[in-house]
């Protein structure tokens, strides 16, 4: 379960990781955990990755097959 508490770890884990010449990235965190993140302003501070939406990816699939559609040779 996702709380301030792992918020406040993640980023002093980050700031240790800046200290050390590091960089820390956070991919593939679990929802609820981004939310808070994002809620709480540390989604860039915390080097938070954007997550796709699966629903563009389906949109721009949709785009594709309708011009296949439309084309006059097929």
């Amino acid at each position: 379960m996702a709380d301030l508490g792992t918020v406040e770890s993640l980023a002093r884990l980050r700031l240790a990781a800046r200290r050390s010449g590091l960089e820390l990235r956070l991919t593939r965190v679990p929802r609820e955990l981004e939310e808070l993140i994002t809620f709480v302003g540390l989604a860039e501070a915390l080097g938070l990755e954007p997550r796709r939406q699966a629903e563009e990816r389906e949109e721009r699939v949709g785009v594709e097959e309708e011009g296949e559609l439309d084309d006059p040779a097929g």
